[in-house]
Formats: C-alpha cells, structure tokens, sequence
C-alpha cells in the first residue's frame, strides 16, 4: 500500500467511526424527538378533557343545589350549560385513548354520568317538594362523587404515564450518549496507534535514510537501511542505495 493511502486510509477510519456515532446519535434524537411529542401531546389533551369533565360535573352538582333551594331557572341554565361542556371533554377523552386501560375509565365515566345525569333529570321532571337535601345527599350527592372520581382516575392515569414517558426519555438519552463517548474513546486509541504507526513506518524510516546518507558524504560508507514496508519510502532508499552504489562506483 501506498504511503498516501495508508495515511488517507487513517483519517478516513476516524471520519467513520465519527459518521457512524453522530448518524446514530442524530436517528435517536429524531425517533425520541416524535415519539414523545405524540405521547405528550396524547396525555395532555386527556387530562384537559378530565380536568373539564371535573370542572362541568362540579357546576353541575351547583345547579342541581341551586334548583334544590328554589332557583329553578338559574339552577336549570347552570345545568344544561355544564352538561354540554362534559360530553363535549368526554368526546373528547373517548377519541383520545392511546394508553392501555384508558378506554376502560372513559366507558366507566360514561356510565357513571349516565346515571348522575338521570337523577338530575329525574328531578327537573319531579315535583320540587319531594326533593329535598336528603334526596341530594342519598342520591344526587353520591353520584356526583362517583363522576369526579372517575374523571380523577383518568386524569392520574395520564399524570402518571407523562411521568413515565419524561423517565423513559432520561433512559433513551444515556442510550444516545454512549455511541458518542464510544466513538471518541475509540478515535483516541485509534489516534495513538495511528500515530505510533506513522512513527514505526514512516518517521523513524526517513529519520535512518536521512543518516545513512549523511554517513555516506561524511565516511563513504555504503548505503544500507532496511525499509520494512513495500511502498514509496522503499523506492526511495533503494535508489538511494543505487545512487551510493554509483558514486563509489
């Protein structure tokens, strides 16, 4: 091999090394960079859509307390208002399942809001005097716990895998550090045996030539230098072993 190839050959084998650890670490980066995204994004619009769910059956249960105290209209208005602001967040939390168990709570919100929604229901149909506080609280009250609970339970659900996802990212980041740290402990071992090369068969070769011609313009001596390697720097001490041979001659 050619000396420009062996030293060309070098360089291009650290410029891999290098390639291979930043392509690598640029695709993770990339991959991590959209998949958490999606997942933060997916987590966050459900636990938006629970903290309205909360919010819309928590106006509700004050408009049903409203119409229990006398308040009917105000009461009705506060509840029809709140009932379409929670299908509207459920709706939303129904087509926002992206995470196992998920689609299990929003059916069991859904079922536990038909029935807080049929015992106010029950009472804007119903005479006011059969529904007092006790009704509220062995009815109305229960159910509406039941609701928020539920709407809780969803949005724990998405806190916790948020929380999950940010300790999977720590995760993934050693991964994308280690090719780096590899690469360049791999390019500094690489670097020294490259420049322990380059001296062996190429510095100390021309550091000999160099003073075997000095002893021949000094002493006459013959020329006489091994060259280990079959490339330029052997053409070269062959014809200057010729070169000798001639000027003696």
């Amino acid at each position: 091999m050619k000396l420009r190839m062996k030293i060309l050959s070098g360089f291009l084998i650290l410029v891999i090394m290098l390639a291979v650890a930043g392509i690598f670490s640029i695709y993770e980066l990339m991959s991590i960079s959209s998949s958490v995204q999606s997942l933060l994004d997916d987590n966050y619009k459900s636990i938006d859509a629970a903290k309205k769910m909360i919010e819309a059956i928590e106006r509700q249960d004050s408009g049903l307390l409203l119409s229990i105290s006398g308040e009917y209209r105000e009461g009705e208005q506060m509840t029809g208002k709140a009932d379409r602001a929670f299908l509207s967040a459920l709706d939303t939390a129904k087509n926002n399942c992206t995470i196992p168990n998920e689609r299990d709570i929003v059916e069991d919100i859904d079922r536990k809001y038909g029935a807080y929604k049929a015992i106010w229901k029950d009472f804007s149909s119903g005479t006011p005097a059969n529904y007092d506080m006790d009704w509220y609280f062995g009815h109305g009250h229960p159910a509406f716990l039941a609701v928020k609970a539920a709407a809780g339970e969803l949005m724990a659900l998405n806190d916790a895998t948020m929380y999950q996802t940010a300790s999977d990212l720590k995760n993934r980041m050693h991964r994308i550090i280690m090719p780096g740290i590899v690469a360049i402990v791999s390019a500094l071992v690489f670097a020294f045996l490259f420049n322990y090369f380059i001296h062996r068969y190429f510095v100390n070769p021309i550091i000999s030539i160099t003073t075997e011609v000095q002893k021949i313009l000094k002493t006459g001596k013959p020329f006489s230098v091994e060259i280990e390697t079959n490339d330029e720097l052997k053409d070269l001490a062959s014809a200057i072993q010729d070169l000798s041979f001639q000027v003696r001659k």
